[in-house]
């Protein structure tokens, strides 16, 4: 093992990955950022890492790998700051606020790297630093065929009205299969007419997908409004046929977007829960009490799809994603209408095998088609036997990872 560095970054045939810069600066400036970045999308990069007091991280295919060879000190970290965002952002993060937003390198004049962008402030070394975590964006968004996503999916996922949610942990890769479906909207025979998106930050753009029945504005939270639950109700002032909400995490936006789904949009949001079950159960834990029946009913009403995703390691390298997911057909929406909410989780976790797919069906056909190994699908397996009986085959087998 090299000083610092864990044996498994070392096997054959990955190298090449070892490698730092080429062009690392004995000191940070502006000047440098853009082509380090550049550099590390040629390696593969999903996420760069700056960290105060560290070496800055990029991490491929879920593994992380130090990128320079030097610690970024506190002047390299504002160079990299002003550089990203502005010299404002400094006294913002001391404020104990931190900052999200979209970066974009311009290549040339058709093609451009962006990166989505979370700057906060931490502890390092016992004094105050910043730690900047950049996720590298595709400069157009990809395909549901490229993301394999199930037919049974794409037949629900436009519906005439009403609530699409796409579900799942941070990094599971939410925001790409939403830009997927939006892409397949735009590009469907008849376009998608006017379509009006709220995120936090933009992500994906549409600008190179072409159609003449589709019209797409881009609205970033907090630049151009100040929150999700503004900019449903800005949207219901400008006549769209659909509205993308980047996240529905609180009273306001759900009970906004429940309104949009009941005036005749088709609405699509993401929500951090991970299972159609659990993302019931959440959304309708945010409304006060004196409320819950009322909204949770007019949820139940509104609802069309729900997708769960998480992405799991491939054998191989890379990963892939599984999707737990149900659609709410009108027989199934006048049967949950017909039990109190307090029974609706119970109720639906008995449905999803049924009328959708668990993720535990999704794990077990990327094993059977020899995508992933038998403990990443042993983790979305119901119950403990099948664990325990594995455990008991591999009991000498230090590799089983515990954290799972």
């Amino acid at each position: 093992m090299e000083a610092g560095r864990p044996v498994s970054l070392l096997k054959k045939g990955i190298d090449d990955l070892k490698e730092t810069w080429p062009g690392e600066p004995d000191r940070f400036q502006e000047i440098h950022v853009d082509s380090f970045l550049l550099w590390c999308v040629k390696r593969n990069a999903s996420d760069i890492t700056f960290q105060t007091s560290r070496t800055v991280y990029s991490e491929i295919y879920g593994v992380l790998y130090p990128a320079t060879n030097r610690s970024i000190d506190g002047a390299d970290m504002a160079a990299v700051v002003s550089r990203i965002y502005g010299a404002e952002a400094l006294p913002i993060l001391a404020g104990g606020k931190d900052i999200d937003l979209s970066y974009e390198i311009m290549i040339d004049r058709t093609h451009r790297t962006r990166f989505r962008v979370n700057m906060t402030a931490i502890l390092a070394d016992g004094r105050d630093g910043i730690q900047i975590t950049m996720r590298v964006l595709p400069s157009s968004p990809p395909t549901m065929k490229t993301l394999k996503v199930d037919s049974e999916i794409l037949k629900y996922w436009k519906p005439r009205q009403g609530i699409v949610l796409v579900t799942g942990p941070t990094g599971s890769g939410k925001t790409t299969l939403l830009a997927a479906g939006c892409r397949m909207l735009i590009e469907s025979l008849h376009g998608c007419g006017k379509m009006l998106t709220y995120e936090a930050p933009i992500e994906f753009t549409y600008d190179t997908i072409l159609s003449r029945r589709s019209l797409v504005a881009q609205t970033e939270i907090p630049r151009h409004l100040p929150t999700f639950a503004d900019g449903v109700r800005n949207a219901l002032r400008r006549k769209p046929e659909i509205i993308l909400v980047g996240e529905a995490r609180d009273r306001e936006t759900i009970s906004a977007a429940i309104e949009a789904g009941q005036t005749g949009h088709i609405v699509y949001a993401t929500v951090h829960t991970t299972g159609v079950a659990s993302t019931i159960r959440r959304m309708v834990a945010t409304f006060e009490p004196n409320e819950r029946t009322e909204r949770a009913f007019a949820l139940m009403e509104t609802m069309r799809l729900i997708v769960t995703q998480t992405l799991v390691p491939k054998i191989g390298g890379g990963r892939t994603a599984l999707r737990e997911y149900m659609p709410f057909t009108e027989e199934i929406r006048e049967h949950m209408l017909n039990l109190h909410f307090d029974k609706w989780s119970a109720e639906l976790m008995q449905m999803v095998p049924k009328y959708g797919k668990t993720m535990e069906s999704s794990a077990k056909e990327a094993l059977d088609a020899g995508l992933i190994e038998k403990r990443h699908y042993l983790i979305y397996a119901h119950g403990t036997k099948a664990l325990k009986d594995h455990r008991e085959e591999t009991k000498d087998d230090d590799t089983i990872d515990q954290s799972y």
